[in-house]
């Protein structure tokens, strides 16, 4: 199950329990839309509550990647799994985005909104 949350310019994801081929089409559904509209957005995964994911997911995340290279900012993935700290870095291939994994959620959002700030 995933919780998603947006605001301008950026989309917060929360994934509980089994990441499923589901929850990852809603996911995408709401980036589309963001970037349709909005263009190059921010992305905050907290990924501690995941179980797992399933294999569709990790392939539809390969496609979706890699077909949407120059549409994200930032990228914020909270994790205290090294299999998911590993896959995000395989995903930073295809994503021209700024990426850092966090092992605390205070600091990836700290992160995010200096993007926020002026120069």
């Amino acid at each position: 199950m995933i919780v998603t949350d947006h605001q301008p310019n950026r989309v917060d994801v929360t994934v509980f329990g089994e990441f499923t081929l589901a929850d990852y089409k809603e996911f995408e559904e709401l980036i589309n839309y963001k970037i349709k509209f909005e263009g190059p957005v921010d992305l905050y995964f907290d990924l501690r509550q995941m179980a797992d994911f399933t294999l569709d997911v990790a392939w539809e995340e390969l496609v979706f990647s890699r077909s949407h290279a120059n549409d994200f900012k930032r990228i914020a993935v909270v994790t205290d799994s090294q299999w998911v700290t590993w896959s995000a870095w395989l995903s930073q291939i295809f994503v021209r985005a700024d990426m850092r994994i966090f092992d605390d959620e205070l600091e990836a959002r700290a992160w995010l909104s200096e993007a926020d700030e002026p120069a």
